[in-house]
């Protein structure tokens, strides 16, 4: 059972210890410090909050913590009750609110949550902000306001909707397109709020629909990282139902993944390279990926006469590159589409409509579609951290080890070769170092990070 404390925000499993899991008074104490934050950052008399949570069982006891402890501290809450990531980005500039929180542990297990926190942009908070906050939760230094000055609640859960009427009016975004197209598409929503948002987000567009764990009950029926070892149900279903392709999200909606018409992983790397890919070939532009992200978006950037940038691992890193890049789509390999038209938030509705509209004007299958593209292979992989492990130290010989290559230090370590790259970097929500290489096959790929975990273990002496 664990609790990580970082800049992005807090994140734990439900029960056990208060400061060794997220328990309740871990999630008032985080809740107090982003609140008291809030009040010295934005300097007005009176401040207002946006919150929504995904499906998960914890999701409704955390939520009640929390917006009781904003109006413990005088902060006015708008409650969007079952929501998404993007969603609640996108309500908090409309609500003209102060900040947001997201209740969501995102891709984790059932018995993880978290909070992640907003700015008044409906954007993550940047590094220093969440230093600031977490130095605020470990002095515990809070001021609740007297009877008179609590906050007051209002419960607004028609932001699913504002959200879909958000995307439909997208320039880029033409339902009659869409519509004329008559594709049928199976979603798996992962038994939480992507359940309820992408198929009505897909009635809208005239889209057939074929639900799969699309009842937003928490009970996740399969780990809910939208990896291929997880998705066999819906490659099947695909197949079986004759459709077009399949939706996978992750439990908050900001990771989208596709399954191609043959019951294939489209491969969630390419999930951002295909939206690009029709946004570029609108719109003249740049892009921004992580440094875990495929090759593949700069060979289609460049193709399209734009500049392609890599930023460290992090939404809020992705967002800060895209603005100084004046990239026009941009994300992260995991799926996570961040298109500035829209808002600048991973928004799996926002990639759902593109992909639409690409495939509508495009034809034929996803799966030829797929084939169009630079063909790369990823590994992921991963090795537990230990206690006392020097973690810094082995990144630093592995970069030394390879320093005739290109190497980059922004984030962990990552080793450019002339036909493959690897990425060393310690996770910042599991006690994990993340091993993540790209070739031209799968056995190349797989075959280069076992060869990178066996020099790490040596390093390491484990």
């Amino acid at each position: 059972m664990t609790l990580i404390k970082s800049i992005s925000g807090i994140r734990g499993t439900i029960g056990g210890l208060p400061g060794d899991n997220l328990t309740p008074i871990d999630a008032v104490k985080f809740a107090a410090a982003y609140g008291t934050w809030l009040k010295g950052y934005s300097k007005k008399e009176k401040l207002k909050v946006v919150i929504g949570r995904d499906a998960r069982l914890s999701g409704q006891m955390i939520q009640n913590l929390v917006v009781s402890t904003l109006t413990g501290l005088g902060i006015d809450v708008i409650d969007l009750d079952l929501s998404t990531t993007p969603t609640v980005e996108i309500a908090v500039p409309i609500e003209k609110a102060d900040g947001g929180i997201i209740l969501t542990a995102s891709h984790n297990p059932k018995q993880w949550n978290a909070l992640k926190l907003l700015n008044e942009k409906g954007e993550f908070l940047d590094a220093a902000q969440g230093a600031v906050i977490l130095e605020l939760a470990e002095k515990e230094e809070f001021t609740f306001s007297e009877v008179d000055d609590l906050g007051s609640v209002v419960e607004n859960n028609a932001y699913i909707d504002i959200h879909i009427d958000e995307v439909l009016d997208l320039p880029l975004v033409d339902a009659e397109t869409i519509k004329k197209a008559k594709f049928k598409v199976v979603v798996d929503g992962v038994n939480s709020t992507g359940g309820i948002a992408i198929p009505k987000l897909l009635d809208a567009l005239g889209v057939e629909v074929v639900k799969l764990y699309c009842d937003p009950t928490g009970h996740f029926p399969h780990n809910p990282e939208p990896l291929k070892e997880h998705l066999g149900d819906i490659c099947d279903l695909v197949v079986k139902e004759k459709a077009d392709f399949g939706i996978v999200v992750d439990p908050d909606v900001d990771r989208l993944a596709f399954i191609s018409n043959d019951g294939e992983m489209f491969g969630e790397e390419y999930t951002l390279v295909a939206c690009a890919d029709y946004v570029l070939g609108k719109t003249k532009g740049n892009t921004v990926s992580n440094l875990s992200s495929s090759r593949a978006l700069r060979d289609i950037t460049q193709k399209h006469g734009g500049t392609y940038e890599a930023a460290a691992v992090g939404e809020v890193n992705v967002v800060t590159k895209m603005k100084a890049n004046n990239a026009i789509i941009g994300g992260e390999g995991n799926g996570g589409i961040i298109y500035p038209e829209s808002h600048y938030g991973r928004d799996s509705l926002v990639g759902t409509a593109l992909f639409l509209m690409h495939m509508a004007e495009k034809g034929g299958t996803v799966a030829e579609l797929r084939a169009s593209y630079p063909s790369y292979f990823m590994s992921k992989k991963k090795i537990q951290l230990t206690p006392g492990l020097d973690v810094d130290g082995i990144l630093v010989a592995m970069a030394k080890k390879y320093d005739g290559e290109e190497i980059s230090t922004i984030d962990g370590v990552k080793i450019d070769f002339a036909e493959n790259w690897v990425h060393l970097r310690k996770s910042n929500t599991e006690p994990i170092i993340r091993i993540y290489t790209e070739a031209k096959s799968q056995t190349e790929a797989d075959s280069l990070a076992d060869k990178i975990i066996g020099e790490i273990k040596e390093v390491a002496g484990i």
